[in-house]
């Protein structure tokens, strides 16, 4: 299979609502994504000259704007807030010339070249270089409480916030690799750490199973349901249902100081499986040891490629390399032309 799709036209374009596209424009280097990896791929792409046009999605900043402490964050001795870190990030960003607008990318159409994208049904943007950072959704239960306590005892990243309960009794939801590996490494800060597993039995690998059936301080409570939260400000424990549905079913009250959800993130990369190529929960498919995909002149960064690793230092790691990788393939395109 060749690594990349040939350039050039290559068929009709897609059925779009045309009559909606209300104005067209056309960027040397389009960023989708304003989390980490989006804003600095827009800092090292402004400063090699690409004027980088920059669109900050649903949700400006990405998932550390709903974190309190950032304290794993290089530069920040102190820690330093989700969104107050973000807020550098963007400013730094402005400094060296970066577009950054409010919009959704709703469409692309990567057949042709220039790249397309469609910005909230609305505006088409025609792009010599595409760099994809639209980050990854962590999944959630559902319940109210988890928005409630946001913050304050709900997390879905132990690497991230697990120091903040060092030496407290937390909980981890999940029976998967991802919450086993969780679990582990809060059983080396926290006092007591439940697994709450709605089966009988975990979806983890046998050594996986094995090490934290084997960590003292770790609990599985198998068929177990969160019902709900509670606490004054901050979570001080968890409502749950033990064997829902059966005649043994009873309420179990768990006093805990932080919940964390370990049951898996969704990529944010709907738009684009049509073209590029993804794994199978849809994590975009990367060139190894580069950010370049199937597509030529589309670069994916950050949690929307990384199913390992998911911090915010990694992810602005890709977002520098897929900057510089967009700018030596313009250059590179365009030696003769431009």
């Amino acid at each position: 299979m060749d690594l990349f799709k040939p350039m050039g036209d290559l068929g009709e374009e897609p059925q779009e609502k045309k009559s909606e596209i209300k104005e067209t424009e056309h960027v040397k280097c389009l960023i989708i994504g304003s989390g980490p990896a989006g804003y600095t791929a827009a800092i090292y792409s402004a400063r090699a000259n690409m004027d980088p046009v920059l669109y900050q999605g649903m949700e400006p900043g990405g998932q550390l704007t709903i974190t309190t402490d950032v304290e794993n964050f290089p530069g920040y001795p102190e820690g330093v807030s989700g969104p107050a870190m973000m807020e550098d990030l963007k400013k730094q960003a402005e400094r060296f010339g970066t577009d950054i607008r409010w919009g959704v990318a709703t469409a692309v159409n990567f057949d042709k070249y220039p790249l397309e994208v469609t910005i909230d049904e609305k505006k088409l943007i025609v792009a010599d270089t595409v760099i994809i950072a639209t980050g990854a959704s962590a999944k959630y239960l559902g319940l109210e409480a988890e928005k409630k306590y946001a913050g304050s005892g709900v997390s879905a990243c132990a690497t991230c916030d697990g120091f903040f309960y060092k030496g407290k009794d937390v909980a981890v939801v999940g029976g998967g690799d991802t919450a086993c590996e969780e679990a582990l490494y809060l059983a080396g800060l926290a006092r007591k750490v439940y697994m709450i597993v709605r089966k009988p039995y975990l979806r983890a690998s046998k050594i996986m199973q094995h090490r934290v059936m084997n960590t003292p301080n770790i609990e599985i409570l198998f068929e177990h349901n969160t019902k709900d939260l509670y606490g004054d400000g901050v979570v001080e424990g968890a409502i749950l249902i033990k064997k829902k549905g059966t005649p043994e079913e009873e309420e179990v009250d768990l006093k805990i100081d932080g919940f964390f959800l370990a049951i898996g993130h969704q990529p944010n990369s709907d738009i684009f499986q049509e073209y590029i190529e993804t794994d199978d929960i849809g994590y975009i498919k990367t060139v190894p040891g580069t950010t370049r995909t199937n597509v030529e002149g589309v670069f994916a960064c950050g949690d929307v490629q990384d199913r390992v690793y998911r911090q915010a230092v990694t992810a602005a790691g890709t977002g520098a390399m897929a900057a510089i990788e967009a700018e030596r393939f313009w250059a590179e395109k365009f030696a003769q032309t431009k």
